[in-house]
């Protein structure tokens, strides 16, 4: 049976988080492990994560990456979903993640969108659209498949295996999902649910500092990726990979 764990790292974000807790502890679909990663807060972030009967993981190294990689390298489950402290998860969110990745290979991660709250609708209309409309459109024309959303997304526990030892997880200027989205090995691919919802909070527009700091870490994420491997020598790592796949396919048929 898949074994699901959900990783929520979390800074000083106790009464975010004691929704975001609420909302798994209705899914129709319970989480068998929920893992909160205290980011060395100094707020309620522990004893509210332990008050709902999640498993507290303490990661002294600040920043979202750092605290990201700690829980996926404590959790136990088939299948690592991942929100923020501030998501809050329709109730149907683990049963469709479930339904989605057991009819998908091994190294098929799934992500969706993301529903802004707390905000006018300006607002709510610019993160939607632009922010996070923004975001899945130039990244998916950048990697060739759709990127990971940190705040709504799942990945097996292979995957995780596999991309441990590569992707900058001990930077705190980086963005966890981005960088994962881009170190993908060939043989990986993201699947896009416009219906896996997740409600997120829309306190990045709350101020410009707020906003320039996300785009900044997002600078800092694909310079440091751009180094590693340049963008097209990653998409022709992957096409050739794709390549290959369907000349073995088709040489089965022959035979």
């Amino acid at each position: 049976m898949t074994h699901i764990s959900v990783v929520i790292p979390a800074l000083n974000d106790a009464d975010m988080l004691r929704e975001c807790l609420a909302a798994l502890a209705a899914q129709t679909r319970p989480a068998d492990e929920i893992v909160v990663v205290d980011n060395a807060s100094t707020d309620d972030t522990a004893r509210v994560a332990r008050a709902a009967g999640a498993r507290v993981v303490f990661e002294p190294l600040r920043g979202i990456f750092p605290a990201t990689a700690a829980g996926f390298d404590a959790a136990h489950g088939d299948i690592l979903a991942r929100l923020d402290a501030d998501s809050r998860p329709a109730p149907d969110w683990l049963a469709r993640i479930e339904n989605i990745m057991q009819r998908q290979n091994g190294l098929t991660a799934v992500t969706g969108p993301g529903i802004f709250y707390g905000a006018n609708q300006f607002i709510r209309w610019v993160g939607r659209e632009l922010y996070i409309g923004g975001f899945f459109w130039s990244m998916e024309f950048l990697l060739g498949h759709p990127p990971l959303f940190g705040s709504n997304m799942a990945i097996t526990a292979e995957m995780w295996r596999r991309l441990r030892g590569s992707v900058n997880r001990t930077i705190r200027e980086v963005h966890d999902d981005l960088d994962l989205s881009y170190h993908l090995e060939p043989d990986m691919d993201v699947l896009y649910d416009e219906q896996l919802r997740v409600e997120v909070s829309a306190r990045p527009f709350a101020s410009f500092s707020t906003i320039g700091r996300r785009l900044g870490w997002a600078y800092t994420t694909l310079a440091l990726d751009f180094k590693q491997i340049p963008p097209l020598a990653r998409r022709k790592e992957r096409r050739d990979w794709a390549e290959a796949r369907l000349e073995e396919a088709a040489g089965g048929l022959v035979a």
